[in-house]
C-alpha cells in the first residue's frame, strides 16, 4: 500500500469542447508535463527529476478524468530503475476514477529494472459503465544494450479495475531472477520484453469494439498482410477475451524493436476521430 497520504493529482475536464488540464500537482520525484494536443483530447507525460527511480521513491498519483474527456498518459522515455540499497523498494501507485464517457489511455515506455534493483507498481481503476480504459504494462530484462539481463532483485505488478462498481479485472505478476529461472520455457525463453495491453468498457461502445477488433487481428497476423507483417521481429502474440468487458493481449520478443510494429498498429488506431484524433507519440519515435 502507499506510504503517504498525501499524492500527486491530474484532472481533466472538458472546458470549451476541449478536454484540459484543471488540476496539476507534482510531488517529488515525479513531474508531469502538459504538452499541447492538436485536438480536443489531452496529453499527460510523466518524467522524474532524476532520469529514473531510485530505491525508496515513491511515486503516488491520482488520475481523474471527467466525463467525456479524453486523456492520453506517456512517460518521457524508459522508467530505469535504479540499484537497491539497503533492501529500499522504488514504488509507483495510481488511482484512477473515470466518469461516463470518458477514456483514458496509459501508455508508459518500458521498465527497464537495473542490476540488484528492486520495484513495485500498482494500479486501481474505478471506471463508470460507459468509459473505456487501455492501459500498457512493459518490462524489459534490463539494460539489454550493455547485456544485463535479468539481474534486477523483484519486480512486482498490479492492475486492479473496477468498471460499473464491480471488479472487473485484477492481474498481478511477480518475478524474481534469484527464485525463478528467467529463460525457463514457462517464465521468458528467450524473450527480454514483454508487453500487457489490457482494454476494459462496454461491449456497446463503438470504441471497445474498435480496439477489440484490431487485438484479433494482432493476433491473427498473416506474412502476407503487409499492414500487420510481424513475422521477422521474433514477436509472439496472444490476445484473451477475459470477459465480455475485458481483453488482454500479452507479447513477448527479444528486443524493443521487434515490438515496434505492434504499437505502431495501437496507435494508428487511437489516432482515429473517435478516440484522440491524432497519434501524441508521432514525433517521439
Amino acid at each position: 500500500m502507499p506510504l503517504t497520504t498525501d499524492w500527486s493529482e491530474l484532472a481533466v475536464a472538458q472546458v470549451q469542447g476541449r478536454s484540459r488540464l484543471i488540476t496539476c500537482r507534482n510531488l517529488q520525484p515525479l513531474k508531469i508535463l502538459n504538452p499541447t494536443a492538436p485536438s480536443g483530447s489531452c496529453h499527460a507525460v510523466l518524467s522524474s527529476y532524476g532520469g529514473g527511480m531510485v530505491a525508496g521513491d515513491v511515486i503516488q498519483l491520482r488520475i481523474t478524468g471527467g466525463a467525456d474527456t479524453r486523456l492520453f498518459v506517456s512517460s518521457q522515455s524508459n522508467t530505469k530503475i535504479f540499484k537497491s540499497i539497503d533492501g529500499q523498494v522504488a514504488e509507483q501507485h495510481i488511482a484512477g476514477e473515470l466518469a461516463e464517457g470518458a477514456l483514458a489511455v496509459v501508455f508508459p515506455d518500458p521498465v527497464v529494472p537495473q542490476a540488484g534493483s528492486r520495484y513495485r507498481q500498482i494500479q486501481h481503476w474505478n471506471i463508470a459503465p460507459n468509459a473505456l480504459l487501455l492501459v500498457a504494462d512493459w518490462l524489459h530484462s534490463g539494460r539489454m544494450d550493455i547485456g544485463e539481463k535479468f539481474e534486477f532483485h523483484s519486480f512486482f505488478s498490479e492492475l486492479h479495475v473496477r468498471h460499473h462498481g464491480r471488479l472487473t479485472l485484477l492481474d498481478r505478476f511477480a518475478f524474481s531472477p534469484d527464485k525463478h529461472i528467467a529463460t525457463s520455457p514457462a517464465n521468458f525463453s528467450t524473450h527480454q520484453t514483454v508487453l500487457s495491453l489490457y482494454l476494459v468498457g462496454s461491449p456497446a461502445d463503438p470504441r471497445f469494439t474498435r480496439l477489440a477488433a484490431l487485438f484479433q487481428q494482432l493476433k491473427l497476423v498473416m506474412p502476407d498482410t503487409p499492414q500487420f507483417d510481424l513475422s521477422g521481429h521474433s514477436c509472439l502474440i496472444s490476445v484473451t477475451q477475459a470477459k465480455a468487458d475485458v481483453y488482454v493481449l500479452r507479447a513477448a520478443a527479444h528486443s524493443r524493436h521487434a515490438l515496434q510494429p505492434l504499437c505502431t498498429q495501437v496507435l494508428d488506431v487511437l489516432a482515429e476521430e473517435q478516440f484522440f484524433g491524432y497519434n501524441p507519440l508521432a514525433r517521439k519515435y
